[in-house]
């Protein structure tokens, strides 16, 4: 698929659009620098309808938008309960996590864990997050981002990821988290409406032009096992999928730990004018959440009465993207790459966020907010010249990009969750018990993984968050802290929300109960 003039006119106008906004954002008062609050939590000013957009934003990336509308081929709407469980698992995080972050006035979850339990946790998990987010998360984003640009328009995978990350920190790196979060509204906004533009075309053509709903009754009819939820244990994907483990099982404690814990998620509640503001954002996310795999997935569905013969099922988003006429399909390639820069410029963001305040402050003390700032904004260039420099070495060997990041975080991923789960909810949990759960995530995960291979990933990462859970309560009771951290007493903080955000977890869970009832 190559895009002709109008359509590359579209993505060039998009581009240079952005980094207008962005620059204009990210404008300075004369009387006023940035201090770190500015650069990194957005001046703590952000409204709902901007931590929602952005949270959708930093999340949906090329693996999110080529992989699951080519797992939406290969596998069918199963592929959607990581989407819509994402859905729950946001108004759990607003309901009761949220607002103990924000009692406790974070920059970051290192910073949480320093006050709950002591310096050597939280510099251990710092370390961890930004290896992971530098040699893990963004350099696949990268990688994957280059291959779809590549894919989609022609131009080779290294010119796609030098432009990808030129074109993240021409927007993001002067104007910080207020920059990225602002920008994100329109991202979505391209994301959102190109994508269902695209579901129109794509249904109508099944239908032989007698509209959406025909085709997707044709979908239905021709492919039932596309539209099973849970997948039983004789399904080729049952690995991938297992079962009724996608709703009770391991799938809760990844999404925890992606949307609870993870710096580059977070942070942008984090930087809420207030907690119902916060709490309003994370509904709103939630709702886009629903919306997803109408988006990505759905195309996907559509590409196996359409395109049968696909050599890849990640082909199958690029191919539904031919039905586009003239200058939409420059607009919808634009969405593509808002997805990716936008993820980027999130993670290089927390990546300088982390470093800054949880490394190099405690290092040099005293410095000058000015000074802090300039820091962040070197080491969210250093950042992405070295994704630039291992991607490829590191990547290049994986037929699938997103089950090296899947295999890899979830080794860590049970002992995360219950390092924060414990530490916020558990006054005697230790220090001790908490560097033991993280021990023993890596170690029960290799050990299983060895031992038991047909065990589905998602059904070790549930086990595993068993045995870390036992041995940081063992431990803990063993090895005591010598005081009770203040950032574990709860009776400062209310879990009390707001009638509009319970109305809108009551909607969510309709939905949600309403979708498996009839696709179970």
């Amino acid at each position: 698929m190559k895009l002709d003039i109008l359509d590359s006119s579209v993505f060039v106008a998009y581009v240079l659009g952005l980094l207008i906004l962005a620059l204009w954002i990210s404008r300075e008062s004369k009387q006023k620098q940035k201090n770190t609050e500015d650069y990194f939590l957005a001046s703590k000013s952000l409204p709902w309808w901007a931590i929602g957009a952005s949270l959708i934003a930093s999340n949906i990336s090329a693996e999110q938008i080529i992989g699951m509308s080519g797992s939406g081929f290969a596998i069918g709407m199963a592929i959607a309960s990581y989407e819509w469980m994402a859905a729950i698992t946001l108004l759990i995080v607003g309901k009761y996590m949220l607002p103990i972050f924000l009692e406790n006035k974070i920059f970051t979850m290192p910073q949480y864990l320093e006050q709950r339990f002591d310096n050597k946790v939280k510099t251990v998990l710092a370390l961890f997050w930004l290896a992971v987010y530098v040699f893990v998360n963004l350099t696949a984003v990268l990688w994957l981002g280059g291959l779809a640009i590549e894919t989609v328009a022609g131009v080779d995978w290294m010119y796609g990821m030098i432009f990808l990350a030129l074109f993240s920190v021409a927007y993001s790196l002067y104007g910080g988290l207020k920059a990225v979060a602002y920008t994100d509204i329109l991202q979505v906004v391209l994301l959102v409406f190109g994508g269902l533009f695209l579901v129109y075309l794509a249904l109508d053509e099944v239908s032989s032009g007698q509209g959406v709903l025909a085709g997707f009754g044709i979908l239905t009819e021709q492919l039932p096992n596309h539209f099973d939820m849970i997948l039983s244990p004789d399904n080729s994907n049952y690995m991938s999928l297992p079962g009724i483990s996608v709703l009770v099982g391991g799938m809760w404690i990844m999404n925890l730990s992606y949307w609870g814990f993870n710096q580059y998620i977070i942070q942008r509640a984090l930087a809420a004018k207030s907690i119902k503001e916060a709490q309003k954002g994370i509904a709103f996310a939630a709702y886009l959440k629903l919306l997803m795999p109408i988006i990505v997935v759905l195309p996907g569905i559509a590409a196996v009465v359409l395109h049968p013969q696909l050599s890849s099922p990640d082909q199958a988003y690029p191919s539904m993207m031919e039905l586009m006429p003239s200058g939409i399909k420059g607009l919808v390639f634009a969405a593509l790459v808002a997805a990716v820069v936008s993820s980027l410029a999130s993670m290089t963001n927390s990546i300088s966020t982390i470093f800054t305040m949880d490394i190099y402050s405690k290092l040099q003390p005293g410095k000058a907010q000015k000074h802090y700032v300039k820091v962040g904004r070197l080491a969210a260039l250093a950042s992405l010249i070295i994704a630039l420099i291992v991607a490829e070495p590191l990547l290049g060997k994986f037929d699938q990009a997103f089950q090296y990041i899947q295999e890899f975080t979830g080794f860590f991923t049970p002992g995360i969750v219950v390092i924060f789960l414990m530490g916020m909810f558990w006054s005697k949990a230790s220090s001790a018990g908490a560097l033991a759960a993280g021990v023993g995530s890596a170690l029960f995960s290799l050990i299983l993984k060895f031992a038991y291979p047909e065990l589905p990933f998602m059904d070790r990462v549930g086990i595993v968050f068993l045995l870390c859970l036992v041995i940081c309560v063992i431990v803990s009771l063993l090895i005591k802290d010598k005081g009770v951290s203040a950032s574990v007493d709860l009776k400062e903080v209310s879990f009390a929300t707001e009638t509009n955000f319970n109305l809108a977890t009551l909607g969510v869970v309709i939905i949600l109960t309403a979708l498996y009832a009839v696709w179970w």
